[in-house]
């Protein structure tokens, strides 16, 4: 039986994963309707020790960001990733995960926790699909 990665539930309250995603949030200018733009990284796990760790990625553009390839941190596994959705639901945007956000999030096969102005959103598996084996980037879609 393959050792399981935390949940999206679990790693939404993990204290470092709240802090990037709010540090996210602050980066993301939500505030600025000329400059907002999203912001987001990935989530990884130390399965010898357990510490949580995250890396953040380039800045995106308004309503979109590259998350498709995450550095390697030695040992350690991607079991999720993050970003924001800055652009407000009273301008008429939707906060939570698009179609493509959804599709992305399943070949990846890890939680995307997305931060917007109405709380925290969740795509893709509830969990790393296929546990703690194999890549140590995103599973592969065989798992």
């Amino acid at each position: 039986m393959a050792l399981e990665a935390p949940p999206a539930e679990e790693l939404a309250q993990h204290p470092v994963v709240r802090a990037a995603l709010d540090a996210a949030w602050t980066d993301s200018l939500p505030d600025d309707p000329i400059r907002r733009h999203e912001e987001g990284g990935w989530i990884y796990l130390d399965p010898t020790t357990g510490t949580i760790s995250v890396t953040r990625a380039r800045s995106g553009r308004r309503s979109a960001i590259g998350l498709s390839n995450p550095p390697e941190v030695a040992g350690c596994f991607v079991v999720g990733k993050f970003h924001t959705h800055p652009n407000p639901t009273t301008e008429g945007w939707d906060p939570g995960p698009s179609a493509g956000d959804r599709m992305v999030d399943e070949l990846h096969g890890v939680p995307d926790l997305i931060r917007a102005n109405d709380g925290t959103h969740f795509s893709g598996p509830e969990r790393r699909r296929g546990g703690l084996t194999g890549n140590l980037g995103y599973p592969s879609s065989e798992s």
